[in-house]
């Protein structure tokens, strides 16, 4: 098997999935996963498409995932993993897609506007 490269997105974060045979070893910026994703929560996020497919132990999984914050680059590497599911069984996208992991979140940040403070939030307003 040759390694499969996918790429997920969410918010501004970028994660370049590799995926190749092996122990189940997660390697996320030459870090282990657990050393990189501290919370029991995030690191349940990384690994939910592989036990919902139950490749847990199948395959060794390099990341390389820059921009945004922890939680979105953790959400970013299961979009990733997902879409790699996908690709190694047509058969595991009808586990995956009930379940929303194969939906791109479209939700950025909006731009803040000239003339405000925020992008909604305006500066205090004075009558007199």
């Amino acid at each position: 098997m040759e390694t499969i490269h996918k790429i997920g997105r969410r918010k501004t974060a970028v994660a370049r999935v590799y995926l190749t045979e092996g122990k189940g070893n997660i390697t996320v910026n030459k870090r282990d996963m657990d050393k990189y994703f501290t919370t029991a929560t995030l690191q349940y996020k990384v690994k939910q498409p592989l036990t919902l497919t139950n490749n847990v132990d199948n395959f060794d999984i390099n990341v390389n995932v820059f921009g945004g914050g922890i939680t979105g680059q953790a959400e970013a590497v299961r979009l990733a993993l997902s879409r790699a599911m996908c690709e190694l069984d047509e058969e595991n996208r009808s586990i995956l897609k009930p379940e929303g992991l194969l939906t791109r979140d479209p939700r950025m940040v909006e731009r803040k506007k000239f003339g405000q403070k925020k992008a909604r939030k305006k500066f205090q307003f004075s009558k007199r």
